[in-house]
């Protein structure tokens, strides 16, 4: 199992960035979620999707440290705003463009932010999704919906001026 675990880390700090939008918090939120999930490996069923129960554990794991997290997302955006008000400009434009997705997903509630991050950042099927999450398949569907709606409308509002510019 060990071995197989191994192999699931980027995706689950690629999704802890996107709840935790810090790399030393998803890092630190991956290793408490494997250290879990290490610790509880005898309650892990064979026949279970692993990548399911290890997103579970990861998700759950932050849905519990919300408040710690929320702090530091506001220092981050406090640290953003001010960059932007002394004018500093990203390297790249790719890292605007993640920034502006970032900022309007942000805008999401958090069981929609994570339906989306594991259904169209992680590729996980409806049915992985719903099972790492622990919700029932059409909650699942309508946090998707919902969420998908909300992200065209800020798009479509020209909330963030550099994505309405790509457009």
């Amino acid at each position: 199992m060990i071995d197989d675990l191994h192999e699931q880390i980027t995706s689950l700090r690629r999704y802890a960035y996107v709840l935790c939008r810090n790399h030393a918090d998803a890092d630190d939120l991956v290793q408490e979620a494997l250290l879990k999930a290490i610790a509880s490996a005898h309650t892990y069923k064979p026949g279970r999707d692993l990548r399911s129960w290890l997103f579970s554990i990861l998700h759950n794991t932050f849905v519990s440290h919300t408040r710690q997290y929320a702090r530091r997302a506001r220092a981050a955006r406090f640290l953003d705003s001010t960059l932007r008000e002394a004018g500093v400009k990203p390297a790249q434009e790719a890292k605007v463009e993640v920034r502006d997705t970032l900022n309007m997903l942000s805008r999401l509630s958090p069981d929609q932010q994570a339906v989306l991050v594991l259904v169209a950042v992680e590729g996980m099927s409806y049915a992985e999704a719903a099972e790492a999450l622990e919700i029932p398949m059409g909650t699942l569907m309508s946090r998707l919906a919902r969420g998908r709606e909300e992200l065209r409308g800020l798009v479509t509002d020209g909330s963030t001026s550099r994505l309405k510019a790509v457009r």
